[in-house]
């Protein structure tokens, strides 16, 4: 029978190969380790570093409190405060200025056939703030959706006496005008669902063209106490409303959206402007250019601008109306920017192109 033996595994080195000057360099190692030991932990700070630590602890806690809190130059460099304080200079501005009022009425009429550039929008916003510096003002809201109507806060259901039975039933303006709560001088005469269907009924009146011409001269003879100012709000087409809106009016105040396709119907606007000042209205005149929606941020909008000022350098106002959520939803309270938050950016920008406007008066 097979013996199995077990193996034994022997260390290299055993302990009994050490050498007596191996162990005592580890010994010496671990005195030498222990003392230093020992010797960090009591060793006593010298008084010189003790004197060092209170200074650099001061040091420190300036710098902290310095970090903390910020100097004066450094807030004023900050992009809100000098929004702030830019907001509040153009505040300053418009209150300490007095607003000439024209001798006589001065009657506008907002167009573009495209949609969508703010024609509305401009058209009660400049009323308000003209009315709201002393201003009589009209709004002839001629757009069948009747946003203007909305936006001043003026009723225009489909019974409500309108600007559809001025033009078709022949109607004195005198007995479908309404006064706005937004502000004392500030009227409208509004647009009802009746007049989509105005455009086929004026085809076979007698001087279709005329027909708001002829009332608007009427009342504004009439009426006691002269109007400064009279808007027609056009809408996005250049059929026989807008026509109508153009032989009425004196002055064409065009609201330019600051992207590429508004400059696209620009020009065939400024030929049926011609057309009409050529057969129709000899005194109709491009007054004002009115960019809005502006963003300065992208170089499409700049370019658009700058494009617009070079070809009408004389017609465009220096005031641009910024992109504003303010300006969005005042007509949702059935208010204007003007009044819904005066303070706002698209407040203050469309008070000073009201001011802009009355100050360069009627084209000679």
């Amino acid at each position: 029978m097979a013996v199995f033996k077990r193996k034994k595994f022997h260390v290299k080195h055993s302990d009994a190969e050490i050498s007596p000057s191996t162990t005592e360099a580890v010994s010496s190692a671990s005195s030498d380790a222990a003392s230093r030991t020992d010797s960090s932990i009591t060793t006593e700070p010298k008084e010189s570093e003790l004197a060092e630590i209170p200074s650099t602890n001061a040091k420190r806690n300036s710098k902290d409190a310095a970090a903390l809190t910020p100097s004066s130059a450094t807030y004023e460099d900050a992009p809100l405060a000098r929004e702030i304080a830019e907001m509040t200079r153009r505040r300053r501005i418009l209150a300490a200025e007095n607003l000439p009022l024209p001798e006589t009425t001065r009657v506008f009429t907002v167009a573009n056939q495209k949609g969508g550039v703010g024609k509305t929008t401009s058209t009660v916003n400049l009323a308000a703030a003209l009315a709201r510096t002393g201003a009589r003002v009209l709004v002839i809201d001629l757009d069948p959706q009747g946003n203007a109507s909305t936006a001043l806060g003026v009723e225009h259901r489909s019974d409500t006496p309108s600007v559809y039975d001025v033009i078709i039933n022949d109607q004195a303006m005198s007995e479908v005008i309404q006064k706005s709560p937004e502000f004392p001088a500030l009227y409208c005469i509004p647009a009802t669902i009746h007049l989509a269907g105005a455009e086929i009924e004026l085809v076979s009146l007698v001087a279709r063209e005329q027909r708001l011409r002829t009332a608007l001269d009427k009342f504004l003879a009439e009426v006691e106490t002269p109007f400064h100012y009279v808007f027609i709000d056009c809408p996005p087409s250049l059929r026989l409303l807008t026509i109508n809106a153009f032989v009425a009016a004196r002055e064409v105040l065009i609201p330019i959206q600051c992207e590429y396709y508004a400059l696209e119907g620009l020009s065939q606007l400024l030929k049926n402007i011609q057309l009409i000042e050529r057969h129709l209205n000899p005194v109709l005149a491009v007054s004002t250019i009115l960019l809005t929606m502006y963003d300065g941020r992208t170089n499409l909008a700049n370019q658009v601008a700058q494009d617009v000022r070079d070809h009408f350098p004389d017609q465009v106002l220096n005031t641009l109306i910024p992109r504003s959520v303010r300006i969005s939803e005042a007509p949702s309270y059935g208010q204007t920017v003007i009044s819904y938050d005066a303070n706002s950016t698209g407040s203050l920008s469309y008070r000073e192109a009201a001011a802009e406007i009355a100050r360069r008066g009627a084209p000679v």
